[in-house]
């Protein structure tokens, strides 16, 4: 029923994704939503973010920031971390992620997506045709449209881990 917001994988943080696993499969482009995916939403890019961006050019990746905030936001962000980027991306409509793609020289088959909501960035990147990771929120304080929208992410979240139990029940 909910199959098609299912991310392809979930991961707690960000900062647990092995990135070098992923290069290693073929993956050279990463699309990235900013808030509390990043960082807390809002706030500028911290040590950590920074850091996770030269380790991702060291090995190998491109990157390219896509938000719906606007330009002074998502530029400065990216400024910092030395990151492409694309504002009012318009997620979850797959143009922003296209865009990205664009931008890095990159396409479906070798890049992913990495987000923390799944009505606006998981959907957006699949109908992309994009791998997905969905990553936990950074922070719990966040504005009152996400939050409406986080009741019914915890209805789609319960049936996807519900059928990944069920996957390694079945193996």
């Amino acid at each position: 029923m909910f199959e098609s917001l299912y991310p392809d994988k979930f991961q707690k943080s960000t900062y647990e994704i092995p990135f070098e696993q992923l290069y290693e499969r073929g993956y050279r482009g990463i699309l990235f939503d900013i808030d509390n995916t990043l960082v807390p939403h809002g706030a500028p890019a911290d040590d950590r973010a920074i850091a996770l961006f030269q380790r991702l050019r060291a090995i190998g990746f491109k990157t390219c920031l896509i938000s719906n905030n606007r330009e002074p936001r998502v530029k400065s962000f990216c400024d910092q971390v030395g990151s492409l980027y694309i504002y009012k991306a318009g997620k979850p409509l797959p143009k922003g992620y296209v865009s990205g793609m664009k931008k890095m020289g990159t396409t479906a088959e070798d890049t992913f997506f990495v987000g923390d909501q799944i009505f606006t960035d998981v959907l957006g990147a699949k109908r992309a045709g994009l791998f997905t990771i969905l990553v936990g929120p950074i922070h719990p304080k966040e504005e009152i449209q996400i939050v409406l929208k986080r009741y019914l992410e915890k209805i789609v979240l319960y049936f996807y881990f519900r059928s990944l139990k069920k996957k390694r029940v079945e193996k």
